[in-house]
């Protein structure tokens, strides 16, 4: 069995959102082959060097479950892509590019966070372009921590504000993009998060049947896509 999860937006102050990503570490994921979290896990991140005792304790809790038997694999997101080397070393975890392709339930499946699908949203895509660049990375993480924790604030500011102002079909992945990458990966399932719009839908490559699951945020709820046997099962559950 496989899971896979994102946008959980982990932070002090939704206690029942680490509760829940908690009992699934201590329940279901403790007999998963592999747990992958598909981006923004954290609300914000602004750089190893700055973890929280509260962070310290969801990297130990990670540690934990790597300890166990389960691999875990970490995709940057949107909020969260300066999650470096110390700590998923410290996590007992892997990084994974965005994109990236899996072997999964029997056959090829393409990862991604979702973010760099809406291409639509042509401020945002020049924004990642900005702080996605190495040289960008590279000034962020060495800015002042006060520096960092006034620029978090900003951008997550900015991006409620727009993301309010902007049509839907902007803030949703661009439907033009999906047959191309998947194409050009050479798969017939996609999974990402981002969006916050859990579904499976269905679509053809040419000929070809196909399909693309998006996983849901935790907020009121929380979401996991199970890989197994019977398949690929795309659930909600209610927090403890």
């Amino acid at each position: 069995m496989i899971l896979l999860i994102s946008d959980l937006h982990l932070q002090e102050e939704r206690p029942d959102i680490t509760r829940a990503f908690l009992d699934l570490l201590g329940g279901r994921a403790r007999h998963a082959e592999a747990l992958y979290i598909l981006g923004d896990f954290f609300e914000a991140w602004i750089g190893d060097d700055a973890m929280t005792p509260f962070q310290a304790s969801i990297c130990q809790a990670l540690r934990d479950l790597s300890d166990s038997g389960t691999q875990v694999f970490l995709m940057h997101g949107n909020r969260d892509f300066l999650i470096g080397k110390a700590f998923c070393k410290a996590a007992g975890c892997t990084l994974l590019a965005d994109p990236c392709v899996v072997e999964m339930g029997g056959e090829p499946v393409l990862l991604m966070h979702g973010d760099s699908l809406c291409t639509r949203d042509e401020a945002y895509m020049k924004l990642r372009r900005y702080l996605r660049n190495p040289v960008s990375l590279w000034i962020l993480r060495n800015l002042p921590l006060s520096t960092r924790h006034k620029l978090a604030r900003k951008l997550r500011s900015e991006s409620k504000a727009q993301t309010r102002m902007k049509a839907n079909d902007i803030v949703d992945v661009t439907p033009e993009e999906i047959p191309r990458i998947m194409q050009q990966f050479g798969v017939k399932t996609l999974v990402h998060g981002h969006t916050h719009r859990p579904a499976i839908h269905k679509l053809m490559l040419g000929e070809t049947p196909a399909r693309r699951i998006v996983l849901g945020d935790w907020d009121h709820q929380g979401w996991a896509l199970q890989v197994d046997e019977q398949g690929f099962q795309l659930a909600p559950f209610d927090f403890a």
